[in-house]
């Protein structure tokens, strides 16, 4: 069968230095068993990513991102199927485009996600993307109508990686998951989920799906046809594109020291509450136009004054509840904040209250 020839940028052009090697070369095994099904030489698409075919049968090695994006892209355009072979039928070249289309007009994320699962469904009926938020919590999540056989981890962590890449895309914002969740046992490359998907990964809990932080669902879209133009001049960047902003963060950092203000001390125990490091904290809420010692006053702040006007709390149990680690510390910050001692703030709210 004669290989159509691909228009994608030549062979010698050098790999991004900073792309780590993490993604598994067992989903390069799973793009090469389409191409098997279809008998077509992968010859071409693995020159491509640099990629080479004595490696490939070892499953302990590892490919990055720049690598995976090439090898995807040129296997859609060479299979003329951008699911790479998990469905009974192809999805041609510019399915995934007309999907991110039909969505770009909604109002807010959750509508726009909602389309992509409906729509989803309409091309391919061998799985059904769900969406729901129950407790402040949101779960896209698969639900498979027939064996995927050897491609069902390929299909089932490129779906979801899909979909959350185009969430972000949407909103133009990181959305840090909560867990991530699949129907099969750890595999032998299980250590890479952590870099696949942010947060825990279970193993062997269906059905497959991704947990969020529901508040993102309510985001404005933030693109339009010019942008989706754009994108879609590349074959894969949606699931390699990292986001450094997130549009949530500050909302998050307070509901952490509002939620565990004995245990959100200092950036290491805030970043470890959202599952990132304390220099990406620093940075994103930088990019946010504030400051972790800024959130912390303000929560605190908010904490202490409905204790001391609502309870007759002592003031010790009222600075160990906002957050502090000694009374004396939350006095000195207290007069800080209102210019009064928490003893005198209380007294005068007292009086007013009275008079009122």
């Amino acid at each position: 069968m004669m290989t159509p020839r691909l228009i994608l940028p030549t062979p010698g052009s050098p790999r991004p230095a900073e792309s780590p090697a993490v993604t598994p070369m067992a989903f390069v095994q799973a793009i090469l068993l389409a191409y098997q099904h279809r008998d077509i030489s992968p010859d071409q698409a693995l020159t491509l990513a640099q990629i080479a075919p004595s490696s490939v049968a070892n499953t302990a090695s590892r490919i990055t991102a720049w690598q995976m994006e090439r090898i995807s892209g040129a296997a859609m355009l060479e299979l003329d199927d951008e699911a790479l072979g998990w469905f009974s039928r192809r999805l041609p070249w510019g399915s995934y485009g007309m999907l991110a289309r039909a969505s770009l007009s909604a109002p807010s994320l959750g509508v726009a996600l909602q389309r992509w699962c409906r729509h989803h469904g309409l091309l391919a009926d061998d799985i059904t993307l769900t969406l729901t938020a129950t407790g402040g919590t949101a779960l896209l999540a698969i639900t498979e109508h027939r064996d995927l056989g050897p491609l069902r981890e390929f299909c089932l962590v490129s779906v979801l990686r899909n979909i959350l890449g185009v969430a972000c895309w949407l909103v133009d914002s990181r959305i840090p998951l909560l867990a991530a969740q699949f129907p099969f046992a750890a595999p032998a490359h299980h250590e890479a989920y952590a870099v696949l998907f942010s947060g825990p990964t279970a193993f062997d809990s269906a059905p497959a799906g991704i947990r969020f932080d529901a508040r993102y669902l309510a985001l404005a879209l933030r693109r339009d046809e010019r942008a989706l133009q754009q994108m879609l001049q590349r074959a894969l960047p949606l699931t390699v594109l990292p986001y450094r902003r997130d549009r949530l963060l500050v909302q998050r950092v307070r509901q952490a020291l509002a939620s565990h203000p004995t245990q959100t001390h200092n950036a290491d125990a805030v970043a470890a509450r959202l599952n990132i490091s304390p220099r990406t904290l620093h940075r994103q809420l930088k990019d946010e136009g504030a400051t972790l010692q800024a959130l912390k006053d303000e929560v605190r702040r908010a904490c202490a004054l409905e204790l001391l006007l609502r309870t007759a709390r002592p003031i010790k149990q009222v600075a160990e509840a906002a957050g502090f680690q000694n009374e004396k510390s939350f006095i000195r910050a207290f007069r800080g904040w209102t210019g009064q001692s928490p003893a005198k703030f209380r007294r005068s709210g007292q009086a007013l209250d009275s008079s009122a």
